[in-house]
């Protein structure tokens, strides 16, 4: 059979384009490993399920990267990653555990050891030197325990204190999040009473409790892991995430009744003080928070309206302007209900969000510049039941943004 040479050249130039089709399907470049905790995954375990995914760098797309671990545990609430990207811990709230798996290169996890407490565990934080896990535990009643870490294996508690609202120690206390400084020099735990703070019910003082519902309280980390005596803030009335910026010098609580971020500046001694012009608003029901590595923006989940929140931090006062959400929070849309939001370290320029009642990860693309947002290609992205928590680690040699204002 013979061909015209149009017909040669039109063959060549189909060759051609599927040859660098191939090669550009080859040629995905993983800049970070996503971890999603959910309750379960496709497989038949009653434990709960750690999911892998690999980030691509152009598009910020997920996709799968490892087959799914079991996180030791039923019911995973919370995740932290040391500093180095080499230890994961998972929360695990039935069976109050915490357990310690080491990450390869590859993003494979190896479960490593496990440490159970008294009460469910609620969240975890660890501080940048890789030397001391902080969980923040209870249903009933809220407690801060210090883990030494030697090599990310989890050691017994150095240290332990409860946490109880000032004048109403008998009041039931829920715990919600907690963040640990950049310097390692405080740890910063959320809480609210719930004695006080009952939708729908009256409440009669003083039998019932009169407190202010919504608690941060500061503990100072002395000389071995000690952790001092806490010292309670005021912290709107349902707070649900905490972070705190990386150069050591303020503090945001969203709080998830009152759609609004708190702000607090770090005084001296690790002394909280709200920041003058606050709070400021989110979206309904604002359920966490994450400042990205250079401190220069806020990122808001928003459970109830499905979206995501960005603002601006001036870096003089603290303040946070939503100058970056030109067009209202709504146009950053995920999927149901988002319960957890990162930004990625290694660039620096991908937002998660893990959607509890949309079994999916949303994503993001961050300009550095301007802080806005646009979805990644292809987003949400399917995981398992209900996932509650995500964790991003970076991939291989890539540089880590965490350049300071």
């Amino acid at each position: 059979m013979k061909f015209s040479k149009l017909s040669q050249l039109f063959l060549v130039s189909s060759i051609g384009l599927l040859v660098a089709t191939l090669l550009t399907a080859c040629q995905l470049v993983t800049v970070d490993y996503v971890f999603v905790a959910s309750s379960s995954s496709s497989g038949t375990s009653s434990n709960g399920q750690i999911e892998t995914y690999a980030v691509d760098s152009e598009s910020g797309a997920l996709r799968s990267a490892q087959p799914s671990v079991s996180s030791g545990g039923i019911d995973p609430v919370a995740m932290a990653v040391t500093a180095d990207y080499a230890n994961l811990y998972v929360a695990n709230r039935t069976g109050n555990t915490v357990v310690h798996f080491t990450i390869a290169l590859n993003g494979a996890l190896t479960n490593k050891d496990t440490v159970t407490l008294p009460e469910p565990p609620v969240a975890i934080a660890v501080n940048a030197a890789g030397t001391y896990l902080y969980v923040l535990s209870g249903a009933t009643t809220a407690t801060l325990t210090a883990y030494p870490l030697s090599s990310g294996a989890i050691g017994s508690a150095a240290s332990q204190v409860p946490l109880s609202i000032p004048g109403y120690s008998g009041d039931t206390v829920v715990p919600t999040a907690v963040t640990v400084l950049a310097n390692g020099e405080a740890v910063y735990a959320a809480v609210y009473d719930q004695s006080s703070y009952n939708p729908g019910v009256t409440i009669t003082c003083p039998t019932a409790g009169c407190a202010n519902p919504g608690w941060v309280f500061g503990v100072t980390v002395g000389s071995g892991g000690a952790l001092g005596a806490p010292t309670a803030y005021k912290a709107g009335v349902k707070p649900s995430g905490i972070a705190a910026d990386p150069t050591n010098r303020f503090v945001y609580v969203t709080d998830f009744a009152s759609n609004q971020l708190i702000g607090y500046t770090i005084q001296s001694g690790n002394v909280l003080d709200f920041l003058i012009n606050g709070p400021f608003k989110t979206g309904n029901e604002p359920s966490a928070l994450v400042v990205d590595p250079r401190g220069k923006y806020i990122y808001v989940s928003n459970a109830l309206d499905a979206s995501v929140s960005a603002y601006a931090i001036t870096l003089a006062t603290g303040t946070p302007s939503i100058a970056v959400n030109t067009s209202g929070s709504a146009t950053n849309a995920t999927d149901p209900y988002p319960v957890g939001i990162v930004v990625d370290p290694a660039l620096g320029r991908f937002v998660f969000t893990a959607n509890s009642m949309g079994n999916s990860v949303s994503g993001f693309m961050l300009n550095p510049n301007t802080g806005t947002l646009a979805a990644t290609q292809s987003t949400p992205y399917p995981t398992g039941s209900k996932p509650a928590a995500l964790i991003v680690v970076p991939h291989g040699n890539h540089s880590i943004q965490t350049t300071t204002p």
